[in-house]
């Protein structure tokens, strides 16, 4: 029913079996329809009415968005219009980050105005290094990270005002801002080292590395290649419209908690393995496989349901990832300075023979993003409990601009999902000597 370019009504006519009655439902921006335009689909007048059953939401829209664009099927990726191949080749990770959050790419005094207020905000209160020296010397840094996060709300209790604008503003640059500094926090806290506070007048990835890697008060300057591929990584990160992740943060501010909260939640939801756990799935399948030779073998185990494919396919994308590409290129960069990955002759050949042999290409399993970020973060000395929160720093300026376009879009209420209860009829409390 979507539009043919001819006069057809752009209506869906629904015939109910049960009572012989049609009804006829609009269709919205080419194949959509309301779920509430099927509330009037009933037997009697006092039923609820007809409700669409979804689980997971893999075919339920539940916004209008402006942010990001993907066709799953042809491998296309855009940021508010824009490649995402233009993007990681000519765009600086905080241009992209005025542009998801603002709609346009700035100009250069916006783009100038827009770094300094960012790096006016990278340090943060000493009373948050408190908190994360709470931690054990072994916690998980996406669990710190997740923590410190939640418990900024408590230092900027402003942030609660989400209906003034240039509060809100304010609370998304502190953000963006303090995500680089409390990552590499966790970072040193669990490798035992002391803070190493942030160095303004570096770029907002050399600064996250200095703060990282720094031994004592030597000068750290990162090798050029490996900050610009941090950049390309996190462009290619940044947003990827509504999923699991994106969709806690809208569902959280939806009750109108301050951003914080939401961002959180947000990351307690890409915590999960089958979010932003899956690059670190992908190398330890590597290194079970363990040479180039046992990539057949392990393929037909595949094949068999005995094993799994981690970093091929994608819920979205029947077709190549379009960021897998890019983050190829970029690994060869890396391991150019950092000497060549192990596994990647592994993963070039698992590579090599998905995409030839029928089983897989039926299947859409090709490349995703994870396949081979995982590789270049092993290779630049990340420890593979940093991998999500290498994840979250770039995501974060996602999750704001999902956040911010949910709260100015007037038809978003608070969000209340319905159920098909299944469960006992009523019954009558039974006292406890009674049971059993």
């Amino acid at each position: 029913m979507a539009d043919n370019g001819n006069d057809a009504k752009q209506t869906l006519t629904i015939r109910d079996n049960r009572t012989g009655r049609e009804y006829e439902v609009e269709i919205h921006e080419g194949d959509v329809i309301r779920a509430m335009d099927l509330r009037q689909i009933k037997v009697n007048e006092d039923d609820f009415g007809m409700m669409s059953y979804d689980p997971a939401f893999t075919n339920t829209v539940s916004t209008r968005s402006t942010i990001t664009f993907i066709d799953g099927g042809k491998g296309i990726l855009r940021y508010r219009g824009y490649p995402i191949e233009q993007l990681a080749e000519r765009a600086t990770f905080l241009e992209v980050a005025y542009l998801l959050l603002k709609g346009e790419l700035p100009t250069e005094s916006e783009l100038e105005s827009f770094v300094r207020d960012v790096t006016l905000h990278t340090y943060v209160h000493e009373n948050i290094r408190t908190v994360l020296d709470g931690f054990r010397y072994d916690a998980h840094a996406m669990g710190m990270l997740i923590s410190a996060v939640a418990a900024l709300s408590t230092f900027y209790p402003e942030g609660k005002q989400i209906r003034d604008p240039e509060v809100r503003w304010e609370q998304i640059v502190r953000l963006v801002a303090k995500m680089p500094t409390l990552a590499a926090f966790a970072y040193r806290h669990h490798r035992g080292l002391p803070v190493v506070y942030p160095e303004n007048e570096l770029s907002y990835t050399a600064n996250f590395l200095n703060m990282l890697f720094r031994i004592g008060g030597k000068g750290y300057r990162p090798n050029p290649v490996l900050e610009r591929a941090l950049e390309v990584l996190f462009i290619l990160h940044a947003d990827h419209e509504q999923n699991c992740s994106a969709t806690a943060m809208r569902v959280v501010g939806s009750s109108e908690a301050d951003p914080y909260s939401g961002l959180a939640a947000a990351m307690a939801a890409l915590y999960g393995p089958l979010h932003g756990g899956a690059n670190e799935a992908v190398l330890r399948m590597l290194q079970r496989i363990g040479s180039v030779e046992n990539v057949p073998a392990f393929l037909e185990r595949v094949k068999a349901k005995e094993e799994r494919l981690m970093g091929f396919g994608h819920r979205v994308y029947k077709a190549y990832d379009p960021r897998a590409s890019i983050i190829k290129r970029t690994a060869d960069q890396v391991f150019e300075v950092t000497g060549r990955n192990p596994l990647l002759d592994i993963a070039l050949e698992l590579e090599r023979i998905a995409l030839e042999e029928e089983y897989f290409v039926s299947r859409n399993l090709y490349p995703n993003v994870d396949f081979y970020s995982g590789l270049i973060y092993q290779a630049m000395g990340f420890p593979v409990e940093m991998f999500p929160v290498l994840f979250a720093i770039p995501r974060t300026v996602g999750w704001l601009a999902q956040w911010q376009e949910m709260l100015e879009d007037p038809e978003q209420k608070i969000a209340r999902p319905r159920q098909v209860y299944v469960g006992a009829d009523q019954r009558d409390f039974v006292p406890i000597e009674q049971r059993g």
